[in-house]
């Protein structure tokens, strides 16, 4: 009989939060799964110590790590996964060992627990009926817009993740693209030094660049999109596909409609090309 895959959140910041459903699965199974082992080995012995194995599992390793665990899941070991914080999966390494283990015919169990994205949507004061979880944006300036853009029309509050010494860009970059939208950014959650920055996009970013030096994981809640203006992309970018199709040039499409529409004219460029098949 093969053993189970464990999914097991980690805490975030406070010890506390680690669920005792997840101090006992840790204790038990033959192998933990961990981004960085001494991470896993430190969380190991806060809990009295255990017989797992702790092996590394990171971006680096986890296409071959991933046919190793699966391997001794089908021989019958437990194993465990975590990150080095929160649930594993998001924007962490995972993916490929839970499909591996479902495509093997192993069970794979999920635990609740943990979860930055979820902790900062709740305490934002933005909505939460409906949301996207976008991860990290891009590094780079250029790639950064494209993805914003990408996220222009979308009407769920938008949750993601990023490191302290890129926030000012990527709250420049939301501003820029998004508007001056309602925002929340959650800094070192769960730990005593937690804080909320909430206002338009302007004022959180007012707020973190006064606190002096960045530091902290931090999570970033933004209102989605008004239904409005929505609306005013799709017509756009359906209109913008329309032509181009008709034979007009891409170029030609962006000017126009860029000046009938507050859409950025990079969407709408893109747009033409893609519909006349050509490379965006």
């Amino acid at each position: 009989m093969s053993g189970r895959l464990y999914l097991v959140p980690t805490p975030i910041g406070h010890p506390g939060d680690l669920a005792p459903r997840s101090v006992e699965t840790l204790r038990r199974v033959a192998v933990i799964a961990a981004e960085d082992t001494r991470v896993g080995r430190a969380l190991l012995g806060s809990l009295g110590g255990g017989t797992a194995e702790v092996v590394r599992y990171d971006d680096h390793t986890e296409r071959g790590q991933s046919a190793a665990l699966v391997e001794r899941l089908l021989a019958g070991d437990e194993v465990a996964l975590i990150s080095d914080a929160g649930t594993p999966l998001c924007s962490d390494p995972g993916y490929r060992l839970v499909v591996g283990a479902i495509a093997a015919g192993v069970t794979v169990v999920p635990l609740p627990g943990p979860n930055a994205a979820i902790t900062a949507l709740i305490a934002s004061g933005l909505p939460t009926d409906r949301y996207l979880f976008a991860g990290f944006p891009p590094r780079q300036g250029g790639p950064r817009t494209a993805w914003f853009q990408a996220l222009r029309a979308e009407r769920g509050t938008l949750v993601l993740y990023e490191a302290p010494h890129r926030i000012l860009d990527t709250l420049a970059a939301a501003r820029e693209v998004l508007g001056d939208r309602p925002a929340c950014l959650a800094i070192s959650l769960t730990k005593v030094w937690e804080r909320f920055h909430r206002g338009p996009l302007s004022a959180v970013a007012e707020g973190i660049a006064g606190e002096g030096e960045i530091l902290g994981e931090m999570v970033l809640v933004v209102g989605g999109a008004p239904e409005a203006a929505a609306e005013e992309e799709t017509r756009a970018l359906t209109l913008a596909r329309q032509l181009a199709l008709a034979g007009v040039s891409p170029g030609v499409i962006r000017d126009a409609l860029g000046d009938a529409f507050a859409v950025p004219r990079r969407m709408l460029y893109q747009a033409a090309l893609v519909a006349q098949g050509e490379r965006p």
